[in-house]
């Protein structure tokens, strides 16, 4: 890797780490819902799921996306359809028991990987931004791919961690209202519905 690219790229995928968005807002959710260690276990899926868009993209394959515009509207969708699960599952949880369902660690890992890995716009957006600090003269393209990738998921696995962490505290100082829980549920009902209405929105453009 270019030293000096690589010196860029640092700065910038912070700022792209500290930028509010679907993802942070997801453990934050998760964080107010289960405490800190679900927080992480979400941000670790998010991140995972980030890889395995960067993996994707760094094979070529995310080529097949632009010159197919169907396959990122069925990715979209599924999407879309998998957050509104989320939140139905969330509000029973609430309206049925008097309080929010806790997940566990596992569970916080595989939504968090499934929500980022079905929004395709994440692809797009690794197509778009990786390749400018990528410098083919300096070794394998997939690598550097891998490599720029890796910087993006530990920095956002810290941020958006943290954010739910810091969220925790807060349903952690409730947690023996029924009232308040039942809220929470409607609160990550409300967060999972906004992020599904934000992806079926979204253009591939």
């Amino acid at each position: 890797m270019d030293f000096y690219l690589f010196l860029a790229f640092i700065p910038a995928a912070i700022a792209l780490n500290l930028t509010p968005g679907a993802d942070m807002l997801f453990c934050l959710g998760q964080g107010l819902r289960s405490g800190p260690k679900q927080a992480f276990a979400a941000s670790a899926g998010v991140s995972m799921g980030s890889m395995t868009h960067v993996t994707i993209a760094g094979l070529g394959l995310g080529a097949a996306m632009s010159a197919f515009p169907w396959i990122f509207d069925v990715i979209r969708w599924i999407g879309v359809g998998y957050l509104l699960y989320l939140a139905v599952t969330a509000l029973r949880s609430s309206t049925q028991s008097g309080e929010s369902v806790r997940l566990t660690s596992l569970q916080a890992f595989r939504q968090g990987y499934f929500v980022n890995l079905s929004n395709p716009k994440v692809i797009l957006f690794v197509l778009a931004f990786i390749p400018q600090f990528v410098d083919p003269t300096q070794g394998s393209v997939f690598v550097q791919f891998l490599m720029y990738g890796a910087i993006i998921a530990i920095n956002g696995f810290l941020v958006n961690g943290l954010v739910g962490a810091f969220a925790s505290g807060l349903g952690q100082a409730m947690a023996g209202s029924n009232k308040f829980q039942r809220g929470i549920g409607y609160v990550i009902a409300t967060i999972f519905t906004a992020l599904a209405l934000r992806l079926a929105i979204l253009e591939k453009s």
